[in-house]
């Protein structure tokens, strides 16, 4: 395994295979196929809580849909198993349910689905979109939801990982050296020396 000194600290170099998989524009169509199928799960669950209108499906309006969801998930029946296996979500759940948060966080989830599917298909910010993506798909499973959420997690995550190269088929390509991310290491400059006459 190679590695390289820097000051006090040590660089450890990628094996060749992350390399190949995480660094190298050939696997950009890959991602490109990945990122699409994740963004468009996405885009289309975020546009369905969108446009759902009706007193139980209300997402962006007063949030009833998200509160009926929550109330259904902290309860714990007298005999079985709870939605939800950890005792300090289900806390936390239930604190959303008291400050009666759902009117935000309807919306929060609502057009945060459509912001990380848009992200992903266009190829904009992937990484971010990708670690915005796991995070909903982690509490929608903290929450008792299984459903996709498990492959959409592990594949968010693979994307996350290849965000220098995810996106270069799509908007990052241009985006992130604009930002100062460069997807060639920086040439060092040279410098002329030029030698300052002596008298004699």
């Amino acid at each position: 395994m190679a590695s390289t000194k820097i000051g006090r600290s040590t660089v450890v170099a990628d094996p060749p295979i992350a390399r190949f998989l995480f660094s190298d524009t050939r696997m950009a169509v890959v991602w490109l196929a990945l990122r699409v199928y994740v963004g468009w799960a996405w885009l289309e669950a975020g546009w369905e809580k969108v446009i759902a209108s009706g007193p139980t499906a209300n997402w962006i309006g007063d949030g009833a849909a998200i509160l009926s969801f929550w109330k259904r998930v902290v309860v714990v029946p007298e005999t079985g198993r709870a939605t939800i296996t950890y005792d300090w979500y289900r806390g936390f759940i239930q604190w959303l349910i008291d400050i009666e948060a759902q009117g935000v966080m309807g919306k929060v989830i609502a057009y945060g689905e459509v912001a990380v599917g848009l992200g992903l298909i266009l190829g904009a910010f992937v990484g971010i979109a990708a670690v915005g993506g796991a995070f909903m798909n982690m509490n929608f499973m903290l929450a008792g939801s299984a459903s996709s959420n498990p492959v959409l997690l592990l594949l968010s995550i693979a994307i996350a990982l290849a965000w220098k190269t995810a996106g270069f088929i799509g908007l990052d390509r241009w985006l992130l050296p604009s930002l100062g991310t460069p997807w060639r290491a920086p040439q060092t400059e040279r410098q002329t020396v030029v030698p300052v006459p002596t008298s004699a």
